[in-house]
């Protein structure tokens, strides 16, 4: 495949990979990805490295053409993805080919898609990633949103590559698995003592709600008020995607991809690494309940997720 043009932007389409890790102690937000399991599924797919660059796709999608012939996958959200005006099938790898046209519609389930296209986007590498962070006009195409008439070139591929990759996919079962949990799991910590005790019995029990004040950089959540022993205040510090931040009228704010680096608001928690994509696919208006787990579990939570990951990716190589 040559390039896809965007015909139609959609509500908010980016390029992204997964992030900057490497410059965060530098103050450079990582961003990447907001459901980075859902960019690596979808890579997995079409046969690229996990960290290959994709589209991600919020709520309204965009209209894209794709000129030459290719292999692509859509993950995350049920955007209503068709193509040539015909349903297209999710978790699954796709033949497209000159001229195909590829639209969305409604959102069923979730908030984010993410389109990855074998072969790549070819899009300049920013300290070290692809990933467009808005907020610093960086990243992807001139550090903004797709525009109609855009063009963005793919990476050269072998047509052998197309046949190889045909019908592969993720079962619906190991999806539901994933993404269909009814809690968001956390770790106390680290500034958890700086709440009664009262506070953290009502964190747990309670259901917060996101409220439109809510972007790629964090969530502000509305609901039950909670209180701290003195000050919400502390010295600057470093924060990271998951943070669950309590400013002083006590409301948590949920740091996301593309969060600042440092924060003065004590922390009552953070989310663990494998439930993110869960919070990734909420969106305004939607509910969160926190349930609280050990650093152990979500280290074995990690693993075991790291190495179905690595058997996924070494059964679908090229």
């Amino acid at each position: 495949m040559e390039y896809i043009k965007c015909l139609k932007p959609g509500l908010l389409t980016t390029i992204q990979d997964l992030g900057r890790q490497s410059y965060q102690s530098f103050g450079v937000s990582a961003c990447g990805a907001m459901d980075p399991l859902s960019l690596k599924l979808a890579n997995i797919i079409v046969g690229n490295p996990q960290d290959y660059a994709a589209l991600e796709i919020t709520l309204l999608g965009p209209e894209i053409l794709f000129k030459g012939e290719g292999v692509i996958a859509i993950t995350g959200a049920d955007l209503s993805p068709t193509l040539n005006e015909k349903e297209l099938p999710m978790w699954r790898a796709v033949h497209v080919h000159e001229g195909d046209i590829l639209k969305f519609a409604k959102a069923r389930t979730g908030c984010r898609s993410y389109l990855a296209i074998l072969g790549g986007i070819l899009v300049p590498e920013v300290m070290g990633s692809k990933s467009t962070f808005l907020r610093g006009n960086y990243g992807g195409i001139e550090g903004r949103a797709l525009q109609k008439n855009d063009r963005i070139p793919i990476g050269p591929i072998h047509h052998s590559w197309i046949k190889k990759v045909k019908n592969r996919g993720i079962a619906d079962s190991v999806i539901r698995n994933i993404f269909h949990k009814d809690a968001v799991r956390f770790v106390w910590g680290p500034h958890d003592r700086a709440f009664k005790e009262e506070a953290k019995e009502l964190f747990i029990e309670s259901v917060y709600q996101i409220t439109n004040q809510s972007d790629r950089m964090g969530y502000r959540l509305e609901g039950e008020a909670l209180l701290h022993k003195k000050s919400a205040d502390i010295l600057s510090e470093f924060v990271a995607p998951g943070t669950i931040q309590v400013p002083a009228n006590g409301k948590p704010i949920l740091l996301m991809a593309d969060c600042q680096m440092s924060g003065g608001y004590t922390k009552i928690g953070m989310v663990i690494g494998v439930d993110l994509p869960l919070v990734a696919q909420k969106k305004p208006g939607d509910f969160i309940k926190f349930q609280p787990v050990s650093i152990e579990q979500a280290q074995e939570e990690w693993k075991k997720q790291m190495k179905w990951l690595s058997i996924l990716s070494k059964n679908n190589t090229h």
